[in-house]
């Protein structure tokens, strides 16, 4: 019925007047203990604590003093941070180096500004407080130049302002319209950006949670939870990437994944039998287009049975991986939740027999229809589920498998609610919560058994894992794609501002399925889309079941060869992506980036959601409807270049870029160095030509060529090699200077070929100390060749 007009009949909206708002009243106490500041209220309880000078965190609990452990998403201590403590009759006022928190005593309300006094983040007239259904909330000033990023996996445009969001994991099946609230992830954190300066809060609450930004008419927007207690961070900027820093500090940041989950991924619901997938292999050899992995989607198993294979359809699965690996190919399969039920599936019985699935109270076992019918559901809040559970991967990793892909993690059930019963206890390691509490947090923790389990079992070698669903934090063990889109121009348009705002919540290995999941997918759409996915950070194109086949040679040649250009340029360009990894694995901050995150002082940039940047200085403009060549494309402040024919432009405004079939807009800023390598079918065969493309500008601009066995944890041993370029350009000439950080891994190239580009031959390129006397002149640059 909610799917008919019976939705909006009168009779079934709820009056907000029938919920009573308590707010948390005047202060009654004030005590500092330690690093804590513990204030007692007329109606509730309130700690303050400062996780760094720049972080502070804020916790309400209307009914006992809070409580402070017990995080999924934060596993950091506070630093010892040096504060002022003030209070008079009317506030207390904390004090760090980097943040001023006023506390008003009557009625208490929480005010967080910069040392420079400007608010950062202040509370409304309501305040904290609670309602008669035991639901908490907040209420926060807005200002109408405040924009809002983040809240994770959410459709529509990337400026979340006059947007109301709800995270509640949920299986949702294709339509991914503007509307379409909530999805398969949950990442309660955002940043506000107001006139050049990023703030950004995190609601740490596992319970079904609401964000209300709908500012338009109130100045107020809101967060609030139907559980739990009011604990939020904030994460005092002042710039975007600070913001990602902080909040990734206290979330935790992407491992460095293996070079080849960074490579191009095929995937189809399903490839059914061993045939098949050889067949596939030997198409992309034949026609010389590069893969990385194959992901075989739930025909693989025998009866949807996790960890077993179906061998009438895959009679030899370890030769099968085998001999794809020797083609360097991985292979990587689908692992959901459920366990089907069957006295003679040791999986199942292991689980029964150890206690290991998930239970109502009284002790019974949960039991939900999935995919091989009835099933039990591990709990993996226990330690115990955790450990079994990464060891079953065993059958896995014994036949050659380095990856795996969770999906029905939110967890999926076939049934009204679409997920367990919500008064399923979970044993949470002996303290035991509902699933109405826990539900956000399955996907997580099953991401958590699977990474750790896959990562020991693979001997030093980094795991590759992708999931569907997951909460703050995820960004530790996983890659997330966006779910199950449809082929449709607006899905590839949504996209964009999908995995930007994902990387803004900190999960910035991230991509959609390229070309759509579900419906028929064709020519033009599929080129359109592998050239967005070129650049996206996790690039797989995936196909349902019923629906057209969408290899890239599906459409014809004339698709075809575009296809293919664009996966090639893929590997071109994995120097620098594998580099901007690297980088996020140390800082949060994502490699997809919004324009914002660079130029957050121009306004111009703030509702961009169609074109995006990798990386700080090359902004990518993909074309984004049927039959189009010509799109507009605002270009910041610099001077840009076109990388595909060298014309220059200047920025702080908007043109008109021109784009074939075969074409996808390209700018590389000023200023830009950006390694390339030589195409091989894949990552498992080493790069053995290296260029170096270079941008100078009259400031000086540096850049790390990084790279390691890309296979290993050896690097965080120093096995890497690093070597640091530093190049200016004057009127007359560019100094380009290297010097070798680090060799203890040494790359199959030695010689490296420079291109310097927006140069002539009449100007000197002085390579450390030497003049360049032999250098090659090209249109639009100058190259020559140095040893490392």
């Amino acid at each position: 019925m909610q799917d008919t007009s019976f939705a909006i009949h009168p009779g079934n909206k709820k009056k907000l007047e029938h919920t009573t708002f308590h707010d948390i009243g005047n202060v009654k106490s004030v005590n500092q203990k330690e690093h804590i500041t513990v204030i007692e209220a007329e109606e509730g309880f309130v700690n303050i604590l400062f996780y760094r000078q720049d972080i502070v965190r804020v916790v309400m609990n209307p009914h006992n003093p809070p409580e402070l452990e017990g995080s999924y998403a934060v596993d950091v201590e506070p630093r010892v941070v040096d504060l002022s403590f003030e209070e008079n009759d009317q506030e207390i006022t904390l004090s760090s180096k980097s943040l001023i928190v006023r506390v008003q005593k009557q009625p208490l309300r929480i005010s967080v500004l910069d040392v420079d006094g400007n608010n950062l983040v202040s509370e409304t007239e309501k305040g904290m407080g609670y309602n008669n259904e035991g639901h908490v909330v907040c209420f926060k000033e807005a200002n109408q130049d405040d924009h809002y990023y983040g809240f994770g996996e959410k459709t529509g445009f990337l400026d979340k302002r006059g947007e109301k969001y709800t995270m509640w994991n949920s299986d949702v099946y294709a339509p991914h319209n503007p509307e379409t609230d909530p999805l398969y992830e949950s990442i309660p954190f955002f940043m506000t950006l107001r006139q050049g300066r990023a703030t950004g809060i995190f609601f740490d609450n596992t319970f079904k949670t609401t964000f209300d930004m709908r500012i338009e008419q109130s100045e107020t927007y809101s967060f609030k939870a139907e559980g739990g207690q009011i604990d939020y961070y904030i994460c005092a900027g002042p710039t975007p990437k600070d913001v990602l820093e902080q909040y990734t500090e206290l979330t935790g940041r992407m491992p460095l994944p293996p070079k080849w989950g960074l490579g191009y991924h095929q995937s189809r619901y399903s490839y059914e039998t061993e045939a098949e997938v050889r067949e596939l292999v030997n198409h992309f050899i034949e026609k010389e287009i590069p893969v990385d992995a194959i992901h075989f989607d739930i025909h693989y198993m025998n009866g949807y049975r996790v960890f077993t294979f179906d061998h009438d359809r895959f009679p030899d699965p370890k030769g099968l991986i085998s001999d794809m690996k020797e083609k360097g190919i991985r292979t990587v399969p689908i692992v959901d939740p459920g366990v089907k039920v069957d006295a003679e599936y040791s999986t199942y019985v292991e689980g029964v027999t150890n206690d290991l699935f998930c239970k109502y109270v009284e002790g019974n076992i949960f039991y939900g229809d999935v995919w091989p019918g009835k099933s039990a559901f591990p709990d993996f809040t226990k330690d115990e589920t955790r450990e079994w559970w990464g060891k079953k991967h065993s059958f896995y990793t014994d036949k050659g498998i380095e990856g795996i892909w969770n999906d029905m993690n939110e967890p999926a059930v076939f049934n009204e609610t679409k997920t367990m019963d919500l008064e399923v206890m979970h044993d949470n390691d002996g303290n035991p919560k509902t699933h109405r509490e826990l539900h956000n947090i399955y996907g997580l923790l099953m991401g958590e058994a699977t990474y750790d389990g896959m990562k020991e079992l693979l001997n030093g070698k980094r795991p590759f894992l992708l999931t569907r669903a997951g909460y703050a934090g995820v960004q530790k063990y996983a890659a997330v794609w966006t779910g199950d889109n449809r082929s449709f121009w607006e899905h590839l348009e949504m996209a964009i501002p999908m995995c930007l705002n994902l990387g803004v919540s900190g999960v910035t290995y991230t991509g959609p399925d390229v070309g759509g999941f579900a419906h028929d997918s064709n020519g033009e759409l599929l080129t359109r889309w592998t050239q967005f996915g070129a650049f996206t950070p996790f690039f797989r194109n995936h196909s349902a079941i019923e629906f057209a086949y969408q290899e890239p040679w599906q459409f014809g040649e004339k698709y075809e060869e575009v296809v293919k250009k664009y996966i090639q340029l893929r590997y071109k360009w994995l120097p620098h992506i594998y580099k901007l990894f690297k980088d996020a694995s140390e800082t949060g901050v994502p490699v997809m980036r919004p324009l914002f995150f660079e130029y957050s002082n121009d306004e111009e940039t703030y509702q961009l959601s169609d074109q995006f940047l990798i990386g700080s200085n090359v902004l990518i403009a993909p074309i984004l409807r049927p039959g189009v060549k010509d799109r507009v494309v605002y270009l910041p402040e610099g001077v840009w270049y076109d990388y595909w024919t060298g014309e220059k432009f200047e920025g702080g405004k908007r043109m008109i870029a021109h784009a074939e079939l075969d074409t996808l807009p390209i700018y590389v800023k000023r200023g830009a160095i950006i390694p390339e390598a030589n195409v091989k079918p894949s990552t498992l065969h080493a790069v053995d030509e290296m260029t170096v493309h270079i941008y100078p500008s009259e400031d000086e601009v540096s850049y790390q060529l990084y790279d390691d066995d890309g296979e290993t944890f050896e690097y965080q041993d120093k096995q890497f090699f690093a070597l640091d370029i530093v190049v200016q350009r004057d009127d007359d000439r560019v100094v380009i200077d290297t010097s070798l950080v680090n060799n203890q891994y040494q790359p199959k190239w030695q010689e490296i070929t420079y291109k310097v580009h927006g140069i002539s031959s009449d100007v000197q390129v002085v390579y450390n100390g030497e003049k360049i006397k032999d250098a090659a002149e090209h249109e639009g640059y100058v190259s020559f060749v140095k040893s490392w």
